[in-house]
This record gives C-alpha cells, sequence and structure tokens, in this order.
C-alpha cells in the first residue's frame, strides 16, 4: 500500500481529491458556507407573515429565526418556542427542488403542551408526543403545489418524518426520523 501511495502523481493526488471534493460539494445536505437563505411564510391563523433570511454570512441567522419562532408561536397560548433550524433547510430544499418562489403557507408551526392535549382530546388526530410540541414540525402548503408533489419531494429528501393530509390540504415535515404516512 505505501508502494501504491508513494507513486501517486501530482496530477493523480489532485484528479482524485478534486472528485471527491465534487462529491462533497454535491451532497444533499448544506454545508456551512453560501449565500443567505430567504424564506416566505404566512401564518394562516394569524395571517403574519414573515419574508427573511434564516441563514446568512455562513451560519443560521439569529435574528431571522428569532423572526420565524414568533411566526410559529402556538397561537392560541402566545406561547413561542426555539424552532429547529433544520425546518428552515427541509422547508428550504423543498422550495429549490419544487422551483417554487411563493408564500409557504403555515398550518401549524409550535404548540405547547397544553395545547396539544386539547387538540388531542377534541380528535383532531393529534399524536400524544407530537413533534409540534419540541419545536420540530411544520404543517405546510405550497399554492399552486399539489399536496402529493410536495409530499413526494419531502419524502426524497430523507430528512425526516412526512404526513399526508390531502383532505385537509397539507403535508406535515419534522426533524425526526426518516418515516412517512
Amino acid at each position: 500500500m505505501k508502494q501504491g501511495i508513494k507513486n501517486l502523481s501530482r496530477r493523480r493526488f489532485l484528479a482524485v481529491t478534486g472528485a471527491a471534493a465534487a462529491t462533497v460539494a454535491a451532497s444533499p445536505t448544506f454545508a456551512k458556507v453560501g449565500n443567505a437563505r430567504t424564506l416566505k411564510m404566512r401564518n394562516l391563523h394569524t395571517g403574519e407573515r414573515l419574508n427573511t433570511a434564516y441563514w446568512s454570512n455562513g451560519d443560521y441567522d439569529s435574528a431571522g429565526l428569532k423572526q420565524f419562532n414568533r411566526l410559529l408561536r402556538d397561537h392560541r397560548a402566545n406561547e413561542v418556542t426555539r424552532m429547529d433550524p433544520k425546518l428552515f433547510d427541509i422547508v428550504y430544499k423543498l422550495k429549490e427542488k419544487l422551483n417554487y418562489n411563493g408564500e409557504v403557507e403555515i398550518i401549524s408551526g409550535y404548540r405547547s403542551a397544553k395545547t396539544n392535549a386539547k387538540l388531542r382530546a377534541a380528535g383532531r388526530g393529534v399524536a400524544r408526543r407530537s413533534y409540534h410540541t419540541r419545536g420540530m414540525a411544520l404543517d405546510i402548503r405550497m399554492p399552486g403545489i399539489s399536496t402529493s408533489t410536495l409530499r413526494k419531494a419531502a419524502m426524497e429528501l430523507r430528512a425526516g418524518g412526512v404526513g399526508h393530509y390531502p383532505k385537509s390540504g397539507f403535508v406535515h415535515v419534522d426533524t425526526g426520523p426518516v418515516r412517512s404516512w
């Protein structure tokens, strides 16, 4: 093996490392470099809109994340939590994958444990240990994109859980384990 490394020419070394770098750059995960990532969202329950960057200067933007946390609060209890920034990466990747430039409509973001229990008791099909209560889930739709197309794109990302609710007109995405329903 040492003989092979010793005989590796500079040209061959550059070709091998260049191919490896291209493979990493083409991976579906984001490296901590690049331009600003902006999302346009509208909370359907409050009517509030936000069009701001959640990522800039090579990392998550704390001011932008704070604004998204407020937008995605539990509107029933008026409670804000820290949403998992990876949720925004999922939505951003979906937007790019589907070539979507419109507003992402939010059906549900964060839910307090109390709100979750009330919705569950009302028979709304709410999970007892919902990722919404941990700031790790969003129920979304993208006007002009069918829920089946949105679901398929989300499943192809393999970034977390994906639920399809065609009768209610939304798709659930979360940063938990990869699964679908």
